[in-house]
């Protein structure tokens, strides 16, 4: 992948995991490292914590689920509609529909589902098309 002065390589790897693959746990990974080295910025924090809720809810952690949401929402709805090159405020009002699902379905009875973050660069877009052909490396342990 050539360099992007534009997004981080794991922004990169951050949208490529949780769109490509749905590896919410990979996606914690990488978007925390970044999230530590832009001095904890509350878009990468909301971002991660969406990925993080998905987790929880793929693993049957209603509550974490919930509550990551939530978190989630207060972070992200303070940013413009369109932020980093992604729709932010499609993905808020997704994880606004999610939470409100989680809670008016009791537990066990909830069908788990991904979401997609969708893309408003269409640079953005070329260089997920391209990290489709060679993969990023994955952060976490087998």
């Amino acid at each position: 992948m050539r360099a992007n002065p534009k997004y981080s390589p794991l922004y990169l790897a951050f949208l490529y995991f949780f769109n490509e693959e749905r590896d919410y746990y990979e996606c914690h990974e990488v978007l925390e490292e970044l999230w530590m080295e832009e001095a904890r910025s509350p878009l990468y924090q909301g971002l991660l914590q969406v990925a993080v809720a998905l987790y929880h809810c793929r693993n049957d952690n209603w509550s974490g689920s919930c509550k990551l949401f939530a978190q989630a929402i207060d972070k992200l709805e303070r940013y413009p509609s369109e932020t980093h090159g992604i729709n932010l405020d499609q993905l808020v009002k997704d994880c606004r529909h999610y939470l409100q699902e989680l809670k008016r379905i009791p537990d066990g009875e909830f069908r788990f589902y991904d979401l997609t973050i969708q893309y408003t660069d269409p640079e953005l877009v070329l260089f997920i098309q391209q990290m489709r052909q060679q993969p990023p490396e994955k952060l976490a342990s087998d």
